[in-house]
């Protein structure tokens, strides 16, 4: 035990859980006498949060940077496995002493609301079936990271076919399209067998805990305060009424452009006229930089932030075998900074990651700036508005001649397929948020077979415009290709939040550019120290599920549309 010295990432980089349970004991047993000795208290214990947090992070980048190095596989299943679940034990504990200390502060308000429900949710014997969980995801994750496909000779990971969906050649579009599938498709049972036992698993918890099944319960754990499942429900509701059929008009324009009979799902990322992809960039570096300037457009600070990552070794771009599929950015609380991964292969979707992904790092940027790292835990609704407003945000400055991508028309195409790509959006999450609802309250979700068949409906209603005849079995393996189905269920309905936020970011900043970034950016300053609903007012925006507010959204996004089309 050295509780002399500060914690730091490095010092629990091997550490095991015996090593940092005395830091934990240290902190339970100290006095909390006065108001100046809990404030003490709660910084040192946020400092040791942080350290963690960083260590894991660290564990956690390593590994998804290389999936088949077992030094990193098991060094990251021992923060998720060992120490995460003894992490949050303790947290509950710490957390009712303050609790019970009856400590009060104006900017812990809503910490102090999280601590309770977090100890209203702790129970013990749930330990057991979370290290299981995280044992399986990490299973599903290493499954899916080795998948690879043949593709002229060259063994591929699969996001490197991704680029082989916008070829004007429709016979290579669609092998692209069965080689994506192909690996999920044979391996439906493997994938299957794992979303068993994590199902199980997580009904488990949710009885335990004194629950009707595990989507009550996770709304809870994910402590949505300010919505219920019910809310979720009218939101799926509300886009099947007014984004589905936005999504039609764009796909019937798609197949009359084509000239085609019908859509079949190899034809909706192509150019509809035949021009060739969009190859924004050619190097990584090149993706650096160009993404550095057209954050130095929509404003300095940022610009200069971004530049910082990349000058300190923060980016991992690029594609490669063994490499996890996806993208994500991890917050690196010591250093006060934030590390983008993500699968790069030269497509204008790499673009859109990367500044989806920024809007991460500064929001973690952001939240350093807090006193204490609970201050800093925001729930998914605020940290994908950060996300995905800086998606549009930047829209305007993608163009070659303001430091961007493209010359001319294809900035305007650009634009185009990326607000096409929200209105498919806001659909895809709404057919996998309905989707787990149906999962984990229809007392079905434990039927493989059932599952599939679910989903199929759901596509039914969600995925409209397309063709799936024949391609039964790869419209099925669509939902196992989802890994927050898997690693963190529940997870997508935020983001159809967050959108909606983000859309009334860039609808007031079609008007004010400046004063909707510099909203934006005090929005990401209150990390979570305001209830979501100030959140989204300072951000200019508000939560919304109802029909009206959507349309009206959607309207404006079929109105650029039809701008750029002309």
């Amino acid at each position: 035990m050295a509780t002399d010295a500060r914690p730091t990432p490095g010092r629990f980089a091997d550490a095991t859980w015996d090593e940092i349970a005395p830091w934990y004991d240290e902190l339970a047993a100290r006095p909390l006498d006065d108001p100046d000795g809990v404030g003490r208290w709660l910084a040192d214990w946020s400092a040791l949060e942080d350290a963690l947090s960083e260590a894991q992070a660290l564990a956690g980048i390593a590994y998804s940077a290389d999936t088949a190095d077992p030094a990193k596989e098991e060094a990251n299943l021992r923060f998720l496995g060992e120490i995460g679940p003894r992490r949050d034990e303790q947290g509950v504990r710490l957390a009712g002493r303050l609790l019970d200390a009856g400590y009060r502060r104006a900017d812990l308000e809503t910490t102090v609301r999280r601590f309770a429900n977090r100890r209203d949710l702790f129970r013990p014997e749930n330990m057991p079936h979370k290290e299981a969980i995280e044992q399986l995801n990490a299973q599903y994750q290493k499954l899916t990271g080795g998948m690879t496909a043949l593709w002229d000779g060259e063994e591929l990971p699969l996001p490197r076919l991704a680029p082989f969906l916008e070829e004007p050649d429709r016979d290579v579009r669609e092998r692209a399209f069965r080689l994506l599938a192909a690996p999920f498709v044979d391996r439906r049972d493997e994938i299957a067998d794992l979303f068993d036992a994590q199902y199980a698993r997580r009904q488990e918890v949710a009885r335990n805990t004194g629950f009707a099944n595990y989507r009550d319960f996770v709304h809870r754990e994910k402590e949505r305060f300010d919505y219920t499942p019910d809310d979720c429900l009218a939101f799926d509701d509300a886009v099947a009424e007014v984004v589905v059929p936005a999504i039609e008009r764009r796909l019937e324009r798609r197949r009359r452009l084509m000239g085609l009979d019908v859509l079949r799902p190899w034809d909706t990322r192509v150019d509809p006229v035949g021009r060739p992809p969009l190859r924004p960039y050619q190097t990584a570096a090149e993706l650096t930089e160009r993404t550095r300037a057209v954050f130095g457009r929509v404003d300095p600070v940022l610009g200069e932030q971004f530049a910082t990552l990349a000058r300190e070794g923060l980016l991992d771009l690029e594609s490669r075998v063994g490499k996890e599929p996806g993208g994500f950015c991890a917050y690196l609380p010591v250093r006060g900074q934030a590390f983008i991964f993500m699968n790069a292969a030269g497509t204008a979707d790499d673009v859109t990651v990367l500044l989806h992904e920024a809007g991460h790092a500064f929001h973690a940027v952001a939240l350093a700036a807090l006193p204490l790292t609970f201050q800093a835990e925001v729930g998914a609704e605020i940290a994908e508005v950060a996300s995905m407003a800086m998606e549009l945000l930047a829209a305007p400055y993608l163009a070659r001649e303001a430091g961007g991508f493209y010359d001319g028309d294809d900035a305007r195409r650009a634009r185009a397929e990326h607000l096409e790509a929200i209105l498919g959006l806001l659909a895809f999450i709404a057919r996998g948020d309905a989707f787990q609802h149906w999962v984990y309250t229809s007392g079905e979700g434990h039927d493989r077979d059932a599952r599939d068949a679910a989903w199929q409906r759901f596509s039914r209603r969600f995925d409209v415009g397309v063709d799936w005849d024949g391609l039964e079995a790869e419209q099925v393996s669509g939902w196992s290709r989802q890994i927050h189905f898997f690693v963190d269920p529940f997870y997508f309905v935020e983001y159809g939040f967050a959108q909606l936020a983000a859309l009334q970011i860039w609808r007031d900043s079609l008007d004010d550019q400046a004063a909707a970034v510099a909203r934006y950016r005090a929005a990401l300053a209150l990390g979570a120290t305001r209830p979501l609903p100030e959140l989204y007012a300072t951000a200019g925006a508000r939560l919304a599920f109802d029909p009206a507010t959507i349309g009206e959204l959607v309207s404006l996004v079929e109105g650029q549309l039809a701008e750029l089309d002309a």
